[in-house]
């Protein structure tokens, strides 16, 4: 079956000067292939897996939440979950939110290398591609999970260990962008499901990104979705999926005032709000889901 036209790239950026180390530690969860394998798709011999922790949080749809990248956390929004950054907030943070009841999210950069990140030196040049349209951010090659496996396992493992609840993992439809790298649909499946496996492995959700082209592919593997600007694209009813599986969806418009598109997206189940594309701490949530 065609893919659908691949929509512009619209992924969240997060802003240089986070400053936490990053140790790569930790391992990678076996991917399930998806198409024969290459030599450059196939992982190597996995490390030692981190122990599992069994069970892992299901956000129910409606659920309300606050999106914050940039800027000092405001941690005084009265919503159940909050959606920051992994490696610019510490455990401190986190904890604070839980003691408010809220359920927290972290952010991390899956599909591309920044270049400002502690961790940075841990991507062979050969694994990355060309710009992602962000400055120093590069598309990462989702072949090579045998590399990037162990580095997202590290950052993964370095948001259990400060006590996030669940991955926002950025960047995980490369294969619809000119990524300098032939990504296939099922390049992109294998690397998302290695993506899952970490985080489940670690006893963290994770929610899909922006990825709709496969939504009846990985339905089962993710917990939520995190959707930019589906209303903007006409593209908000390839999510109800995850909402008809009792599973939230997280969705904000930069572009749209909210009384163009929360009609739609209330009906459906969402849990929407428009927000600055900076993705700063100011938020308007659709009426009925603050």
């Amino acid at each position: 079956m065609a893919l659908p036209a691949p929509r512009p790239a619209r992924l969240a950026h997060l802003l240089a000067g986070c400053a936490l180390l990053v140790a790569l530690s930790g391992a990678c969860a076996a991917a399930r292939p998806t198409a024969a394998p290459n030599p450059a798709a196939t992982p190597g011999p996995p490390a030692t897996p981190r122990p599992p922790v069994a069970g892992h949080w299901t956000p129910a749809p409606g659920t309300t939440w606050q999106w914050q990248l940039s800027g000092k956390v405001d941690t005084g929004v009265d919503v159940g979950v909050y959606d920051i950054d992994g490696v610019g907030n510490g455990a401190d943070v986190v904890a604070a939110l839980h003691a408010a009841g809220r359920k927290v999210i972290c952010y991390v950069n899956a599909g591309a290398a920044e270049d400002f990140r502690p961790d940075a030196a841990a991507f062979p040049a050969d694994v990355k591609g060309k710009s992602d349209g962000w400055p120093g951010e590069q598309w990462l090659d989702i072949r090579r999970r045998d590399v990037l496996g162990p580095i997202m396992a590290a950052r993964f493992g370095q948001c259990q260990e400060k006590g996030f609840d669940a991955i926002e993992a950025d960047n995980v439809a490369g294969y619809e962008e000119d990524t300098g790298f032939p990504l296939t649909a099922a390049d992109q499946l294998a690397y998302n499901r290695m993506l899952s496996g970490l985080a489940h492995g670690l006893g963290l959700s994770i929610g899909l990104k922006n990825d709709l082209g496969q939504v009846g592919d990985l339905l089962g593997d993710f917990d939520f979705a995190v959707d930019e600007q589906c209303a903007e694209y006409g593209e908000c009813e390839r999510l109800a999926a995850f909402v008809k599986a009792g599973k939230a969806v997280f969705h904000v418009e930069y572009n749209l005032e909210t009384t163009q598109f929360c009609a739609e997206t209330t009906a459906l189940g969402f849990s929407s709000m428009r927000k600055n594309r900076s993705l700063d701490a100011p938020r308007w949530p659709c009426p009925g889901t603050t």
